[in-house]
């Protein structure tokens, strides 16, 4: 009996000085941020411009913001550089963001550059639709399989009150060529109480027969213009109100890990649905994300207003290891949640800026 059980012990020692081996080499080639609260940090928002073609009034005023000048801004081998450096921290999914990303020249190019960077697993794009319809052939052989497009109502003349452009026309037709490669389209429609509310049901209808998912997001006080509220807000409560009045058989679906929507399905439709409470904040719990704005600062949250400019510190000759210590002090000090962040605003102030500038 002793030496069956002896036998057993060793089988047991071996089995986890292995576990420990494979643990190890684990941790040493997948590392991992943590912020103070525990939550893991492996997604990065990149905005890659300030500037955007459409003039939405949620984002920013009829004659635009001032927009940084060129020198200031990131440039291509900046931004690569620092996404090295992140990615070999624990980042493995990164957002394309602007303003609206195309607007800068040799997008392409820097889209081939930041996919070969190893270990980062996933590159998603968010656009307005309006100038990618000939690149996307190309944006699907670099792997990027989803995209997000920001689309306030399928109405034309609503689109135009919104945007202050008439491009409604050429949006749907990037939309329908997107689905014809088979990428997957989630539409962010941002929800304004008297200017496309009406829109609402018409987007849930939209998932009927298409497979896509939809997004309903409550406004937020990001268009650029000091002491902005947010007069036209429905709450993610209400939104779903709205829905339900209209849809008696809508099923709740599982929601993806760090998911910021709730989300649903309406029985029979091919596509689903999604409300983000981005002004509640009721899904900071789960934050896996870190903003890099197109000057160079790092946003632990959407609602601060800059934790420390690392396009200064490459400026500066910063080596990695630096800029990877200045990440993690910031995340040991990340906020609990968007309130507690908007609270520390330096010198209290007001949220205001534009979110063509910050990258949503």
């Amino acid at each position: 009996m002793q030496v069956r059980n002896s036998g057993v012990n060793k089988i047991r020692d071996h089995f986890f000085v292995l576990l420990s081996g494979v643990i190890s080499f684990w941790i040493i080639f997948h590392p991992m941020l943590y912020d103070k609260h525990g939550r893991v940090i492996n997604y990065m928002r990149l905005a890659v411009t300030d500037r955007c073609n459409l003039r939405c009034f949620y984002c920013m005023p009829e004659a635009g913001i001032n927009y940084v000048d060129k020198s200031e801004l990131m440039t291509y081998e900046e931004m690569l550089r620092i996404t090295r450096v992140f990615v070999k921290q624990g980042i493995s999914k990164v957002r394309i963001t602007g303003g609206e990303p195309f607007i800068r020249k040799d997008m392409m190019s820097f889209l081939e550059a930041i996919s070969e960077i190893p270990g980062l697993d996933k590159i998603r794009l968010t656009t307005n639709g309006t100038l990618i319809s000939h690149h996307l052939p190309k944006l699907l052989a670099l792997g990027i399989t989803e995209i997000n497009l920001s689309l306030d109502s399928l109405d034309r003349q609503r689109f135009f009150d919104i945007t202050r452009r008439d491009d409604f026309p050429k949006v749907m037709s990037c939309l329908e060529q997107m689905m014809g490669l088979g990428i997957h389209v989630k539409i962010n429609m941002v929800v304004m109480k008297g200017r496309n509310d009406e829109d609402i049901l018409p987007m849930v209808e939209l998932t009927k027969n298409k497979k896509i998912t939809v997004r309903f997001i409550e406004e937020m006080p990001f268009n650029g213009t000091d002491g902005q509220s947010n007069e036209g807000f429905l709450s993610h409560v209400k939104i779903m109100q709205i829905i339900r009045e209209k849809y008696a058989s809508i099923s709740k679906l599982k929601d993806p890990l760090y998911s910021t929507s709730q989300n649903y399905k309406v029985e029979g439709y091919l596509g689903d649905f999604g409300v983000i409470a981005a002004y509640s904040r009721t899904f900071c719990g789960s934050c896996n994300r870190i903003r890099l704005t197109p000057q160079g600062t790092i946003k632990t949250c959407l609602y601060d207003n800059g934790v420390f400019n690392v396009k200064n510190m490459l400026r500066a000759g910063a080596s990695d290891t630096q800029i990877t210590e200045a990440l993690q002090s910031a995340l040991a000090n990340k906020p609990k949640d968007g309130f507690e962040a908007e609270n520390n605003r330096i010198l209290q102030a007001p949220v205001s800026e534009s979110m063509s500038t910050i990258g949503g």
